[in-house]
């Protein structure tokens, strides 16, 4: 794993520290979107909140996360796919919210139609929320 996370970092620019190494393997084991107070409560205490925000900004801006919006309000960030990181950093694919255990994953295979907007409008990012039971909880 250490050196999966230094591959990334390396790959990406960015130097190695600890708040980022502890930060992406986090995100490398969860497989699920996380939010800023989550990834607080899961890594070391010596990582104030600064430097998580400072390390998430990072992270988007270098492609290696995105943001992904659900019902809550709260911003929720997941691990981009290696697509992505090699094109536009374009994130059109469905995001799933579990209604049962609350988890929100990427369904990168399911692909946002292209929709036709009125004249005069110019969407900048298009995000689609579906809500239901993941796999993992209809099998409980």
């Amino acid at each position: 794993m250490k050196e999966v996370i230094r591959g990334i970092l390396k790959s990406n620019e960015l130097r190695s520290t600890h708040s980022r190494s502890e930060i992406l393997g986090l995100f490398l084991d969860s497989g699920y979107a996380l939010s800023n107070a989550e990834i607080e409560k899961e890594i070391s205490e010596e990582h104030d909140r600064v430097t998580v925000y400072r390390t998430l900004r990072t992270f988007v801006d270098k492609g290696i996360i995105h943001k992904v919006l659900d019902d809550s309000g709260t911003p929720r960030y997941a691990l981009c796919s290696d697509e992505c990181q090699d094109t536009d950093h374009n994130h059109e694919h469905i995001h799933f919210k579990c209604v049962s255990c609350g988890l929100t994953t990427c369904l990168e295979e399911i692909k946002i139609p292209q929709i036709s907007l009125p004249k005069g409008y110019k969407a900048n990012e298009v995000n689609i929320l579906m809500q239901g039971v993941c796999k993992n909880c209809q099998k409980n």
